[in-house]
């Protein structure tokens, strides 16, 4: 028979073991979780100077002229850059709306898909292509606008970072968006 000493003692190593066994932290697996980045509300200005076209362009944005008529629309908390090249058109209209497709589909290597929606405002003599690139391409979003007979406006979108598109995704529409603004907005001189 047990003793009430050893019963004691056995009860006391029971409880302690107990004790101090129970006391670590216990892991459990985090929930999965997702960036969340927000951006401001966009607001949008006019903008024009001496070339051949007004558009409209988000607030938030700097553009700089880098050559006659082309320029660079930053964004830099975003870390990307929508490059605008205008030319003139000059019985050259087959020329500039080949290069300007051609260099969209140079993505197709790494794009999963291209979407092209077609842009037409017979009223403003605007017509044109906007791409929606997906997939880990240079670019996510191309354009061109023209009237066919006098202006042609070409645009793309890079992000300064390695194309990896789940990272760069609400940014990517955020921008798109901006783009398909100034597509909408763009009226010739």
């Amino acid at each position: 028979m047990f003793s009430k000493k050893k019963y004691i003692v056995g009860l006391t190593v029971f409880f302690s073991a107990l004790f101090f066994l129970s006391c670590k932290d216990v892991v459990l697996p985090k929930p999965a979780s997702q960036l969340r980045l927000e951006y401001p509300v966009a607001k949008y200005d006019q903008f024009s100077n001496h070339c051949p076209f007004i558009f409209e362009m988000n607030s938030e944005a700097i553009i700089k002229e880098e050559k006659e008529c082309g320029f660079t629309i930053s964004y830099p908390k975003m870390k990307a850059t929508i490059y605008l090249t205008y030319k003139p058109v000059s019985g050259n209209i087959v020329n500039l709306l080949r290069d300007a497709q051609k260099l969209t589909y140079e993505h197709v290597i790494k794009a999963d898909d291209i979407l092209e929606q077609p842009f037409l405002n017979p009223k403003k003599k605007v017509y044109g292509m906007f791409y929606k690139v997906s997939g880990n391409a240079a670019t996510n979003a191309q354009f061109y606008v023209t009237d066919s007979t006098k202006h042609f406006l070409t645009g793309s979108v890079y992000f300064y970072a390695k194309p990896n598109f789940d990272s760069i995704m609400p940014a990517a529409e955020y921008i798109r968006n901006d783009i398909k603004r100034l597509v909408e907005t763009v009226q010739w001189k």
